[in-house]
């Protein structure tokens, strides 16, 4: 797919590649409402648009970043919904049927995130989680009941804590694609760190990358089909109506034990 590449922001490599393979194989696009977070030059966004999606909107915290996904989508006539802003806060309220994310996660020097740097697009703080964090916590205010979220990631940011995390956020998270990659400038120049952090092997020429997908636990009844609570249904008469029950109680018992000794 040929897309304008502003300088200033993410060109499409090898995680959107393989994010793209994934979305294809999975078949998750066709008539879907997508939100493409993180969008960068569009990519992710002019790919769901024409596999079929209902409706496409990418979000960019960057202005170059908007206005390359704009432009991408009228070259390729996909119609975006392009919106500047911080991940979510664009679509407060909205639901989607299927979230894509290929946000920031090389670990950096620093937990300090640069703000008007094309680092910004792969610096993700000491441990590479910065975005990624926010992203689990986060995403299932924003999906639909039967939503899902498609995420790439190097392994070099943990797939473990990605996740662990998403569970904890109510989601069934799973690891549905890996792929090796070689290492491209920005990890090649920070290899010598990676290594001292025990995150790269001293002769590794590789990172792997990985899509999780994850999405709503099912909703599990009781078995007997009736909800799981034991508790008796509330008189409708209130706390009157229950200290008048208990009154009548001990009287009925002594006309039964009167009615017996007559």
């Amino acid at each position: 797919m040929k897309l304008l590449h502003v300088p200033g922001t993410y060109p499409a490599q090898g995680d959107t590649r393989l994010l793209a393979d994934a979305l294809h194989e999975l078949g998750l696009a066709p008539a879907r409402r997508v939100l493409d977070v993180g969008t960068g030059g569009g990519a992710l966004a002019v790919t769901a648009a024409a596999a079929g999606a209902a409706s496409v909107t990418a979000v960019d915290l960057s202005r170059r970043s908007v206005l390359t996904a704009r432009l991408n989508g009228r070259l390729h006539r996909a119609h975006l919904d392009v919106r500047r802003g911080d991940l979510f806060a664009p679509v407060v309220g909205e639901r989607f049927d299927l979230v894509l994310a290929n946000p920031p996660y090389v670990p950096a020097a620093t937990d300090v995130l640069p703000r008007h740097r094309t680092a910004r697009c792969w610096d993700a703080g000491v441990d590479g989680r910065a975005v990624l964090d926010r992203i689990c916590a986060d995403v299932a205010g924003v999906l639909a009941g039967d939503g899902v979220l498609l995420l790439v990631q190097s392994v070099l940011a943990g797939e473990e804590p990605t996740l662990r995390r998403l569970r904890e956020a109510g989601l069934d998270a799973e690891v549905v694609a890996r792929r090796p990659e070689p290492f491209g400038p920005v990890v090649r120049a920070r290899a010598d760190l990676l290594r001292a952090r025990g995150l790269l092997a001293a002769d590794a020429t590789e990172e792997e990358l990985v899509v999780v997908r994850a999405r709503a636990l099912p909703l599990r009844l009781p078995t007997s089909g009736r909800p799981a609570s034991s508790r008796p249904a509330p008189n409708p008469l209130g706390a009157a109506g229950e200290h008048a029950a208990e009154r009548r109680r001990p009287q009925r018992a002594t006309r039964q034990r009167t009615r017996r000794a007559r």
